[in-house]
């Protein structure tokens, strides 16, 4: 009798939700199955893209699942919008054209799609960027959740500014824009109704202004990256990998609301896993952050911009490490999975 023991295969995975929470199965996703499957996986990963054949055109395309779809500070079309406008933002990109896809599931009420719709339409004249092209979709009955917004966005990178998540260096100085934590607790709070709502709503709102400020320091802004999924926690560990560079921030800089956090001591959640939609983080030349910081505060959008850490020479690289209020240091992980599902 040949007796073997089962053991897991491939065919016995699933996706999880945790696959498209920002963090460490996102990361496995990537690398062991989407990149291979289209020849990609070359360099870091960064929020746009490059355009081969078309120097200073950047690219970036991304998908809005949030619920539910109104929330304090924001919507879906909005964020859509945002979102995008962001990630060429972090580039040095300043938007050119849009194109706008809907999924719709059927019974959506067309009063709640005409409200995204003048929401979306309003945060892009706004911004003052084109929707040029896009396509609608509906699908039965369960087969999405009421709707799905996918936007692409192309952009022309500033002449001055080259960030990207590989180039941060020892001696950079980490400047955040604004407070963290507020997107994801309200989106929460709104969809549990935990009460937190009342007190706190969205950061959802365009970067690219604050980008353009600090286009005049040149090659002294190392590194650009909203943090969104995964929070500021997923951010600082991509920019310390890609970069080969230990990062240390300190808790009594990193602006965390009242609201923010009493919510995430009641869920037992850290504030820097919790997903923003208006605020950056920037890596510069330690020799021009003041510069960066007046740079950033001139704006309403960063007037509550700090100084939270840096980047240190030392191993092991690829860490970021939080010193506590009490002197003490710990480890800042990449979040492993969904913790705040269908914030963005």
């Amino acid at each position: 009798m040949n007796i073997q023991c089962p053991t897991p295969t491939h065919e016995d995975e699933v996706v999880l939700l945790g696959h498209g929470a920002g963090g460490r199965l996102t990361a496995e996703l990537l690398d062991q199955l989407v990149l291979p499957a289209v020849g990609g996986g070359t360099g870091p990963l960064e929020d746009a893209a490059l355009l081969p054949g078309h120097p200073g055109l950047v690219m970036s395309t991304d998908s809005f699942v949030v619920s539910p779809l109104f929330f304090p500070g924001g919507d879906i079309g909005a964020l859509a919008v945002h979102g995008t406008v962001n990630d060429l933002a972090m580039r040095g990109a300043r938007p050119l054209a849009l194109s706008v896809s809907l999924i719709v599931e059927e019974g959506l009420p067309l009063a709640e799609l005409r409200s995204v719709m003048a929401s979306l339409g309003k945060a892009a004249q706004d911004v003052g960027v084109p929707v040029i092209t896009g396509d609608t979709k509906v699908v039965g009955r369960g087969a999405a959740d009421r709707l799905f917004i996918n936007t692409t966005g192309v952009g022309q990178r500033h002449e001055l500014l080259c960030p990207s998540a590989a180039l941060a260096r020892p001696g950079d100085a980490v400047l955040l824009s604004g407070p963290i934590g507020l997107h994801g607790t309200t989106v929460l709070s709104t969809r549990e109704r935990l009460g937190f709502e009342s007190d706190i709503a969205s950061d959802s709102r365009p970067l690219h202004r604050l980008v353009h400020a600090l286009a005049p320091l040149g090659e002294a802004v190392h590194v650009l990256r909203d943090p969104t999924r995964g929070g500021l926690a997923a951010a600082l560990n991509e920019i310390a990998r890609d970069s080969s560079v230990a990062v240390e921030i300190e808790e009594s800089a990193v602006p965390v609301p009242e609201a923010v956090a009493s919510a995430c001591d009641l869920l037992g959640l850290d504030p820097l896993v919790v997903a923003n939609e208006g605020c950056l983080v920037a890596f510069v030349d330690a020799g021009s952050a003041e510069e960066a910081l007046d740079a950033l505060r001139s704006l309403p959008e960063g007037a509550r911009a700090v100084r939270i850490g840096e980047v240190l020479e030392r191993d092991p690289r690829g860490r970021v490490t939080l010193r506590t209020l009490v002197g003490a240091r710990r480890i800042v992980d990449m979040p492993l999975g969904e913790q705040l599902p269908r914030i963005c």
